[in-house]
């Protein structure tokens, strides 16, 4: 691939957003950055990932949080920061990749050559899709993670971008993975990418 391709991929939680990703990042043979970045950032400062993993896409807990002169003694803060920065530089020296949430389509807006995706899903096919992939038996308990998860990274994102989570204009395309299903998802979302590319 010639041209720089940076692809964002936002998500509800339960709409196939991080199949998609990978799907995506296999079609363009692309990388992808999602729970692995802490992987990588962890070998780059020497530290073990598990301990950051913890905070990663958490809102922080400002009762607990303290600010003084622009530095904070936030874990998730300073994950972010480390998340955004690793990010910023694979960006800005014209790296390609696929990236799972993690602010992207915000922190990343600068560069001409991202594609920002938003994946939402009906409430029904989203439970559904909880209880295949984490094996919970009931609608209820499935529907209780997917309020708590998305509330999470709404608060998350909200909490780090001027744009908020899932708001349709802060994204070159949204998208209803249930209607299509996901393979189709992915074809529709490959096209549109590839006319961008191409433009």
């Amino acid at each position: 691939m010639d041209r720089q391709l940076i692809i964002s991929i936002g998500r509800e939680f339960g709409s196939g957003g991080h199949i998609i990703a990978e799907d995506l990042a296999k079609r363009f043979n692309l990388p992808l950055y999602d729970h692995n970045l802490l992987e990588h950032i962890a070998e780059e400062k020497n530290v073990d990932h598990e301990h950051l993993r913890k905070y990663e896409e958490k809102p922080k807990l400002k009762f607990f949080t303290k600010k003084v002169k622009g530095h904070t003694n936030s874990f998730s803060e300073h994950i972010f920061r480390m998340q955004f920065e690793y990010l910023q530089k694979k960006g800005d020296a014209g790296e390609s990749f696929v990236v799972v949430g993690r602010c992207s389509e915000a922190m990343l807006s600068h560069n001409p050559n991202l594609v920002s995706v938003f994946v939402l899903g009906d409430v029904p096919c989203k439970i559904k899709r909880i209880k295949e992939v984490y094996g919970i038996k009931t609608d209820e308990e499935a529907n209780k993670m997917r309020i708590r998860k998305d509330m999470e990274r709404k608060l998350y994102h909200n909490n780090h971008c001027k744009g908020k989570w899932g708001d349709s204009r802060n994204y070159h395309i949204s998208i209803n993975s249930s209607k299509l299903g996901i393979e189709k998802t992915v074809d529709l979302l490959e096209d549109y990418i590839r006319e961008f590319m191409n433009k």
